[in-house]
């Protein structure tokens, strides 16, 4: 059962009630990312989402993980590029614990400056983490050439650079613009009453003041390109895609369903020719990432030096393939009965239950039940995931990263064109 209260502020409670679970799924939502970021203030929302853990007027960080603990709980924050949560999983019964915590960091964090300079070299790990790990570099390269000066396109960590510039008070003066009630989300599902999360969240949340400004957001314009990033390692990772719909375009599900039969799964068209026919890579695959107003898809390999032009090559054959029409009715179904098993899947797990009642609200301001879900895939036609694949995969406007001891004047760029 849902349920939806807006507060006299514009903050939304949001709750699914799920008789056979007896742990809850609670979230504190924030409408704001690293999309949101000025270029120089790069990587606040992550340093935000750090820092509201560092301790409050009456629990230092200490004391929230053994609270927390002592329930037997489990929480944890994340940062995207269009949204920021705090989130908990409890016992149903110690609900109010949880949500008091949660509660408490995140209106009442001091953001005390030795507790900055603390977590600010811990966020300068994980940004050397990242650089370390080639697999996860190249998706921001890729990011980063694909929305060119678009905030969207920077690394939700930041860098250095940005990192060591963000104070105290430039932390406050974002969260003053952007952690206003209009943004946020409390959410909950699993073993939860509504009435109870109004009469717990309404006396917290209902005395926030509206922000006096709305800033908007800017829509980011893709562009094509070839980014070439030598670095000696024994691999090349590469990421090739382009264009793609957004979260709010009826586009998606086609979209969905050709991510799944290129690159989605194991029976997918690249992992069987590029991994299994032909051996020349162990990790492949396609990814789709969806904003609420752009979108981007794109194709993962790492090989070695000598199988990137094969590899391409071999991309670019099967893209070839699909825009050429050769998809049969029973390609379309298999896809299309492997999404609906992972959706459904998915919906006996409470923490996903609680993201996703979260982001519907946030994209589509309302509740999409898993029967609208389900009709949307199911009615996409050939035709319409033939077309998705053309828009993608225009030449003027597909992008390739790598990364790895390889040179531009090496790769064959006739197989970059798709048409």
């Amino acid at each position: 059962m849902y349920h939806k209260t807006v507060l006299t502020n514009g903050v939304r409670i949001i709750s699914e009630k799920l008789e056979h679970l007896k742990s809850v799924s609670l979230g504190i939502w924030v409408d704001t990312g690293s999309r949101d970021e000025a270029r120089e203030e790069n990587g606040i929302s992550h340093f935000i989402e750090h820092m509201i853990f560092k301790g409050t007027q009456k629990r230092n960080s200490l004391g929230i993980a053994k609270e927390l603990d002592a329930i037997g709980g489990m929480s944890n924050a994340f940062t995207g590029k269009e949204n920021t949560c705090f989130h908990a999983k409890v016992l149903g019964k110690h609900f109010l614990t949880a949500a008091d915590i949660l509660s408490d960091i995140f209106l009442n964090s001091m953001f005390n400056p030795d507790e900055m300079e603390r977590e600010r070299q811990v966020i300068f790990q994980e940004i050397s983490m990242m650089e370390d790990s080639p697999d996860d570099n190249i998706h921001v390269l890729f990011n980063r050439l694909f929305w060119a000066d678009h905030p969207i396109g920077l690394s939700i960590l930041g860098s250095a650079e940005t990192v060591s510039a963000i104070d105290r008070e430039t932390i406050l003066e974002y969260i003053k613009s952007y952690y206003v009630p209009e943004r946020i989300i409390v959410a909950a599902a699993g073993n939860v009453d509504h009435e109870t999360m109004i009469s717990c969240f309404r006396p917290l949340f209902e005395s926030l003041s509206k922000g006096n400004t709305d800033p908007v957001r800017s829509i980011p314009h893709p562009t094509g390109g070839v980014s070439i990033n030598f670095k000696d390692l024994e691999q090349v990772h590469i990421c090739v895609g382009g264009d793609a719909p957004s979260q709010r375009d009826d586009k998606r599900f086609a979209c969905t369903l050709f991510n799944t039969i290129l690159g989605g799964n194991m029976s997918s068209r690249l992992f069987q020719e590029i991994r299994e026919n032909r051996g020349l890579a162990y990790a492949v695959y396609s990814f789709l990432s969806a904003y609420v107003d752009t979108g981007l898809f794109g194709v993962y390999v790492a090989t070695d030096i000598a199988n990137v032009n094969p590899v391409l090559e071999t991309i670019q054959t099967e893209v070839r393939k699909m825009i050429a029409g050769t998809l049969s009715e029973s390609d379309l179904t298999a896809a299309k009965d492997h999404l609906i098993g992972g959706i459904y899947l998915s919906s006996e797990n409470g923490d996903n239950r609680m993201m996703r009642i979260a982001k519907n609200e946030i994209i589509f301001n309302r509740y999409i039940d898993y029967k609208e879900l389900i009709s949307n895939l199911e009615r996409v036609s050939i035709d319409e995931v033939i077309e998705v694949a053309r828009d993608i995969f225009q030449d003027s406007k597909v992008s390739l990263a790598t990364l790895g001891p390889f040179n531009e004047e090496d790769l064959d760029m006739g197989n970059l064109e798709f048409k």
